[in-house]
């Protein structure tokens, strides 16, 4: 359940293809289908993620909406502007109020640079801070992440993965953002090591009154750091719900699947897990009508012929909606190997 109700961010049927070329010419003779006509809104001061198997389309999503990458078509509306009309200029200057985290920490910093090289850089740009103050917004941001002032002057090759993480989570957060995409910003670091950097996260969330976009594909740690989870397939969503009801009553067979393959401590519980057939077809040619009919025990005619669209799950919320066509009849025959 979002925290707050006020839209920060909403995106309308956003579609990103990549043009594939061949022949002699060069000509474009298809395109990969990454993101293809998706729609959701991020509201202030809430955490939604973005969860699904490697080629889903979920970091295309989130640079398509910093315009990291120029999307093909759609509306991506920050605070009711659409940010696909803005100048590359303008839309320059607004990159200050929204900023990503990058999943590999080493590649995404210069290796070249200082640490206060790199923080100095990103207040320079933006201009957010007078010049003779910056030095002490470096150590203040360094100081807010987890590291101090004697490691201002060391390289990136000097830290720690989790480090160097901290020090591209303090980049991000040196020009006041509203909002953070963080693309799979731990899924490169040790397991004891994501969760000390999803703590600082939240803690960071809490203080600044920050709004994230969290990609990722381990629906273990989306769990503890989401309000909301939007789950991607083949470039489509075919589940968006709060936190609590996906992971308690999930509706869509490809979300069943994926929470199948979290990992139980509990010895007493039996778990059966659900294993999908077949691989994930391409995305540039992707099956007609649902694209997870190809590896969906329940399709019917229908499902190959009939693309299902996203609706409520139930009357009262709004908030749990999902795209197939036969949830309830699924849902009805307990003895199926879907829970």
């Amino acid at each position: 359940m979002q925290k707050q109700q006020k839209e920060l961010l909403k995106v309308t049927e956003l579609k990103q293809y990549f043009p594939i070329k061949g022949g002699i010419l060069g000509k474009t003779i298809n395109y990969v289908k990454a993101v293809d006509g998706i729609s959701f809104t991020i509201y202030e001061g809430e955490t939604l993620s973005i969860v699904g198997e490697s080629g889903c389309g979920k970091s295309t999503t989130g640079r398509a909406i910093l315009r990291l990458d120029e999307p093909t078509s759609g509306k991506v509306e920050f605070k009711g502007e659409d940010l696909l009309s803005y100048s590359k200029k303008k839309m320059n200057q607004e990159r200050k109020n929204m900023q990503i985290i990058f999943q590999d920490p080493y590649a995404s910093i210069n290796p070249r640079q200082t640490v206060r090289q790199i923080l100095n850089e990103a207040l320079e740009i933006q201009n957010v801070v007078p010049k003779k103050e910056r030095n002490q917004r470096v150590i203040e941001l360094l100081e807010t992440v987890g590291l101090g002032e004697h490691q201002l002057d060391r390289y990136p090759h000097e830290f720690s993965g989790g480090q160097r993480q901290r020090i591209g989570i303090a980049r991000a957060l040196s020009v006041n953002p509203e909002l953070i995409v963080a693309d799979e910003a731990v899924s490169a670091l040790d397991v004891s090591i994501q969760a000390q950097v999803i703590n600082l996260l939240k803690k960071l969330q809490r203080e600044f009154q920050l709004t994230y976009l969290f990609i990722s594909h381990d629906l273990g740690v989306v769990r503890h750091i989401s309000d909301r989870i939007i789950v991607m397939y083949l470039g489509k969503i075919v589940e968006i719900a709060d936190k609590k009801s996906l992971f308690k009553n999930p509706k869509h067979p490809y979300t069943k699947a994926l929470l199948s393959a979290i990992p139980s401590t509990d010895v007493e519980k039996e778990k059966q897990r659900i294993i999908l057939g077949g691989d994930v077809p391409s995305p540039i040619n992707p099956p007609s009508g649902c694209r997870f009919h190809t590896r969906c025990p329940f399709a019917t005619e229908l499902c190959k012929t009939e693309e299902p669209k996203l609706r409520r799950m139930d009357m009262m919320k709004e908030g749990h909606q999902a795209a197939c066509h036969f949830i309830e009849t699924v849902e009805a025959n307990e003895k199926q190997p879907i829970l």
